[in-house]
């Protein structure tokens, strides 16, 4: 049985100016992970609290 042929590539201009701006730049920064307590705790500032959460919070 004979060898499949490979496939052809095909230029892709995307993948083109990704490798040349690696070159020039570098590889991008390694994602960071956001820390689940920070964005607990950003949400909770945005809302005021009610009058009845004052009153508790005083005593």
């Amino acid at each position: 049985m004979a060898k499949k042929r490979a496939k052809k590539k095909v230029f892709s201009a995307v993948k083109a100016v990704k490798a040349n701006a690696r070159e020039r730049v570098g590889q991008p920064k390694a994602e960071r992970v956001i820390d689940e307590n920070r964005r607990r705790v950003k949400r909770e500032q945005k809302h005021k609290p009610t009058l009845a959460e004052r009153m508790n919070l005083d005593e």
